[in-house]
Formats: structure tokens, C-alpha cells, sequence
């Protein structure tokens, strides 16, 4: 295992280029399933999670070059549908949550796929239902085994149909959309996510020959078809860095600008921050975050305390929450964190109060920080990060720390995050790798 050795306290200066979006990587990698012909895909992220997917796609016969740091191209005109029932498949599969969108696309164009109960942070329940209802939906038999904790679904034929989703999952939705493709007739998807991620795959279906129609709304009509063909696909920034390096550059009171941004599809975020009294510019397609000594949590018109919460988009992403959490902490002002989706996801608090933070967890939902305006420091001390965006926080926590910090199972953020410590060091903050 690998640990961050930080050392607090120093300012941030320079530009940061935010990487692809993992999110929206992990589903348009999916795509490439659906089709014979060659698909490329632009500015991929070389993060853990993205390159077990990738891995993946390799041992089930996909053929697979890498072009340039970030460009791949995929061609999936030989898939070894055997695979999925092996045992290293169950040992490969089981390690990664986003294994999951595999079983739309091999479901729409083989008939069948199959899949271990995924891994991924432990950040409370995580429920499959949606996925698997939507295929059952479009007349797949589903099959589960206890024992082996093994997924199923079947199907000779599957036939467009509406439904309408018991919650607006973004991996659902995505998983049904690819299932549904080569459907007959139509179907109806209401309910459905509508993050820029989805967007960007149902862009990208509908570049390869997909009949996909309100797209940005969360009533899509998927049109079927029977056969898809190549493209070239670009992924958009990752909006949670981009909001990590907001919330980064306030906590160490840092001059920073993050390039390129895609601020069309950035929704709340810029704002929630400004709550939070972060200065934040645009400037052309770029942030710009000014060096601020202070920044004050708004109140709401009739003085009561700020409440931020997460909702499916276009709310505040639940992905952010901690990072926010984590600023208020050196804010002037109270805010209220209400993380309505993930039941574990605020228990990393105790670390933040052992390094002098003032924060209430009022129950696995929500905390109330009091905000030290900068007149008390978070100190340094050792801490073991427990998911991905715990881990981003936790280290934020320690760059604005007095003294030198030690972060455990930094794989955890390596997860999600692309050589966060060499981009760190390039614009200033004292961190190293050790192993």
C-alpha cells in the first residue's frame, strides 16, 4: 500500500488542466460493445478505475491500442462471451463498480451478460435494482447466485417499452440506454438521469447510428436499430475535480486558474461554491480563483443557516459534498451538509475533528460545520483514506494543514484522481509518494 506524505501550509500557484471525466469514461468505454467497427475515444483518464475497465474490455477479446496518453482506440469484432462466466472474470469484475455497465451493452447486442456483485467505495448502499428492472423491462430473465454473489440476464430477443425508473440513477440510466438500443420499437425512459455524462454517451450512440431523442431532459425515447458503427468520441472534464481544485485552492488560500472547464456543464457547482464566499472568475472557458485570506457562508434571505444537499441533476453533485464539507471547515459562517444519498459517505469527519475541525454529525446524513475563518489552523496528523472523495478531501485538508501529514490507502484516490501528486507538485504543494 502507498501513503502521501504532506506538508501543510504552503500557498498553490500556476495553471491545472482537470482530467477526463470518470464517469462519463467508464460508460462511452462500455459503448464500444455495442459495435464491430473501430471506436476511438479522446481524452480518457489514466486512473485506476478507468484502466481495470479497459483491462477488462481486453480479456473479453476486445482489441484495444493505445494512441496517445489519453487517446485509445477500441474494436470489438471478436468478444469472447465465454469469459464472462470464468473465474477470473468473477475475480476482475467483482473488484470494480463500474463492471457493471458491461451487462447493458453485451445484453442489447449478445443476448446475455453477467456480472459478480461489484466492489467500489464503501460509501453505504448502492443498490442494483434499477439496472436489472429496466432489463427485465426490455424481457431479459434474470438470474441470481446467492452463493457466488454472480448476476444474469438473459434474453433471445429483447422488445422496446416505456417505464418509468424508481430513481434517476445515473448508471442505470446509462446501462439501460445501451441495453435498449438494438431493442424493437421504442423505448420510453422517464424518470431518467440527465447528467452531462449521459448526454455525452447518448451523443456519442446517436453519432454511431442510435435513434436516442430528448437528450438533456429526463424523458428519452430510444428508437431501435439494428446495427452501429464507428465514431470518434471526446470526453468532457471532470466536473468533480474541477470542483476539487476549487475547494483546494480556497483551503490553502491559493491564486489559481483550472483550464479548460466545459462551463456549459458544470451546473451547480460554480455557484455552491460562491455560497461558500469562494471568488471564482470565468474567463473564456477557464476559472479563474483569486487568493482570498477569508470567505464567508451566505445565509439564507431571512438569516437562517445555509443548508447545502445533493440531488440528481441538474442538483448539486453528491460527489462534491465532502469537498464542500471539508472548505466550510475554514470558512467564517455555519453551514449545514445534507448528504442525502449515501448513508456512509460524512464518516470521515472524525479525521477533520482529530486535526481541530468544529463539526457535528447530527446523524449519517448530515453534519454542521462552524467555520474557523483561518483564526484556528487544522493541524497535521495521520489518517487512512476510505473512498475516493473522502480521500481528495482528506488530502485538502492536509495541504492547508500546519505541519507535515500522512494519508494511508492512497490507492483509493488514485481511484479517481490522475497523478495527483506530480500535478500538486507542479504548482507548488509539498506532497510525496511513498511506497
Amino acid at each position: 500500500m502507498a501513503t502521501f506524505k504532506i506538508e501543510g501550509g504552503h500557498k498553490l500557484r500556476g495553471e491545472i488542466t482537470p482530467q477526463g471525466a470518470k464517469n462519463e469514461a467508464l460508460q462511452v468505454i462500455c459503448a464500444v460493445l455495442l459495435t464491430s467497427e473501430k471506436v476511438i475515444i479522446e481524452n480518457i483518464p489514466d486512473i485506476r478505475d478507468v484502466n481495470k475497465l479497459i483491462f477488462i474490455l481486453g480479456e473479453l477479446g476486445v482489441k484495444i491500442e493505445k494512441l496517445g496518453a489519453h487517446t485509445y482506440s477500441f474494436q470489438a469484432d471478436a468478444v469472447n462471451i465465454d469469459y464472462l462466466e470464468s473465474d477470473e472474470f468473477k475475480k476482475d469484475g467483482g473488484s470494480l463498480r463500474g463492471s457493471i455497465m458491461i451487462v447493458g451493452p453485451l445484453l442489447g447486442r449478445f443476448g446475455k451478460g453477467f456480472i459478480p456483485r461489484p466492489g467500489g467505495d464503501k460509501i453505504g448502499r448502492r443498490r442494483l435494482d434499477t439496472h436489472f428492472e429496466g432489463f427485465i423491462k426490455l424481457g431479459a430473465t434474470f438470474r441470481y447466485n446467492k452463493e457466488e454473489h454472480f448476476y444474469g440476464v438473459e434474453a433471445k430477443e429483447l422488445q422496446g417499452t416505456y417505464m418509468l425508473l424508481d430513481e434517476a440513477s445515473v448508471t442505470g440510466t446509462a446501462n439501460i440506454i445501451l441495453a435498449s438500443i438494438f431493442a424493437k420499437g421504442t423505448t420510453t425512459l422517464y424518470n431518467a438521469a440527465c447528467e452531462p455524462y449521459i448526454q455525452q454517451l447518448c451523443a456519442m450512440l446517436n453519432s454511431m447510428g442510435a435513434k436516442i431523442t430528448g437528450i438533456g431532459s429526463n424523458l428519452l425515447y430510444i428508437d431501435g436499430v439494428t446495427s452501429l458503427g464507428g465514431c470518434t468520441h471526446r470526453i468532457l472534464p471532470d466536473m468533480i475535480e474541477i470542483g476539487s481544485w476549487i475547494g483546494m485552492a480556497a483551503m490553502t488560500r491559493s491564486e489559481l486558474t483550472i483550464k479548460d472547464v466545459s462551463w456549459d456543464n458544470l451546473g451547480q457547482i460554480p455557484s455552491v461554491f460562491r455560497k461558500l464566499g469562494i471568488k471564482l472568475e470565468r474567463r473564456n472557458d477557464d476559472i479563474y480563483i483569486p487568493a482570498q485570506d477569508s470567505y464567508e457562508i451566505s445565509s439564507y434571505i431571512d438569516g437562517s443557516v445555509l443548508t447545502i444537499s445533493d440531488a440528481p441533476w441538474p442538483g448539486f453533485t453528491p460527489d462534491l459534498l465532502s469537498i464542500v464539507l471539508v472548505v466550510a471547515t475554514q470558512a467564517k459562517g455555519n453551514v449545514l451538509i445534507h448528504q442525502k444519498m449515501f448513508e456512509s459517505r460524512l464518516f470521515f469527519v472524525d479525521k477533520l475533528i482529530d486535526m481541530g475541525a468544529k463539526v457535528i454529525l447530527c446523524d449519517p446524513h448530515r453534519a454542521t460545520i462552524i467555520g474557523h475563518d483561518f483564526q484556528s489552523i487544522l493541524k497535521a496528523t495521520t489518517m487512512t483514506s476510505p473512498d475516493i472523495r473522502a480521500g481528495i478531501s482528506l488530502l485538502i485538508a492536509a495541504l492547508s494543514a500546519k505541519g507535515t501529514s500522512i494519508i494511508h490507502n492512497i490507492e483509493q484516490i488514485d481511484r479517481g484522481y490522475e497523478n495527483i501528486d506530480e500535478r500538486l507538485r507542479a504548482i507548488g504543494a509539498k506532497i510525496e509518494r511513498i511506497n
